[in-house]
């Protein structure tokens, strides 16, 4: 079965002339800044596969939300529980390699538990993508963390 279509429009990301506090100000002044646009990678992990386009979805467009691209092959989603050992994870392996190269700066994920479940493994992986200088956005952080 294909993955549904988004819900989401890119019509958020346009710029609106009427939010211009003075009217009599120049169009060039509301004009975005350009600049350099950060490739990020998602990752997820989710009950079963059947529904990880659902998740990556939402984590694409919070992503887009913000002017940052995706690059093919940089959306991944393990299937399992949150506890399992980040080894058997492939999809986080990926996301690893990932980290290694040049091809992206960002890790975006639905909350800080999707890269581990303990927090001694979740401090030590966002330490070492922090080494590689990669940031990372949990796209929920008021999701209550309940790790041990």
């Amino acid at each position: 079965m294909p993955p549904l279509p988004s819900k989401r429009t890119t019509w958020h990301s346009l710029l609106n002339p009427l939010t211009r506090r003075n009217r009599s100000a120049p169009a060039a002044e509301a004009a975005p800044v350009i600049g350099p646009c950060p490739a990020v990678a998602l990752y997820a992990v989710v009950p079963l596969r059947a529904v990880a386009h659902l998740t990556l979805d939402d984590l694409a467009a919070y992503a887009q939300d913000r002017g940052w691209i995706v690059p093919t092959g940089c959306a991944v989603a393990d299937t399992g529980t949150l506890t399992q050992d980040l080894d058997g994870r492939k999809g986080w392996n990926r996301v690893r390699a990932l980290a290694t190269g040049t091809l992206v700066q960002g890790v975006v994920v639905p909350s800080l538990t999707h890269i581990a479940y303990r927090a001694a493994d979740s401090d030590r992986e966002q330490a070492w993508l922090l080494k590689r200088r990669l940031f990372v956005v949990a796209t929920n952080p008021t999701e209550l963390d309940l790790r041990a």
